[in-house]
């Protein structure tokens, strides 16, 4: 019985500078989104409670959609595949609100205010 020994090479290949260059920058945009996200967190007093989350709230709903446009390539896909994305979402948040918009007057309703 025969064993032969065979050898693979790998080829290396040169890095790509300019998706270096995208990577970089979408390091430094969500660490700037983070970086603000700490300010509010810190340096925001705490009897602005509603404005605070509000600020939170937004600026977790930018950071999303950059990582999911970047990470996920839907910035670089077609508009009706993105609004068939963003349309729905849009509609399930406003269920959301309104949903806890009317289990608030249910409650207050049932608790004589």
């Amino acid at each position: 019985m025969e064993t032969t020994n065979t050898q693979h090479t790998t080829e290396v290949i040169p890095a790509d500078k300019e998706k270096i260059k995208q990577i970089i920058k979408v390091a430094v945009i969500l660490g700037i989104v983070t970086a603000l996200e700490f300010a509010v967190a810190f340096l925001m007093p705490h009897d602005m409670h509603t404005i605070k989350v509000a600020i939170f709230i937004g600026m977790t709903i930018v950071k999303a959609g950059y990582i999911v446009g970047e990470f996920m390539h839907l910035s670089h896909e077609v508009k009706s595949l993105l609004w068939s994305i963003i349309l729905p979402m849009v509609f399930i948040l406003w269920l959301i609100v309104a949903m806890l918009y009317e289990g608030n007057s249910v409650l207050e309703s049932n608790m004589g205010y």
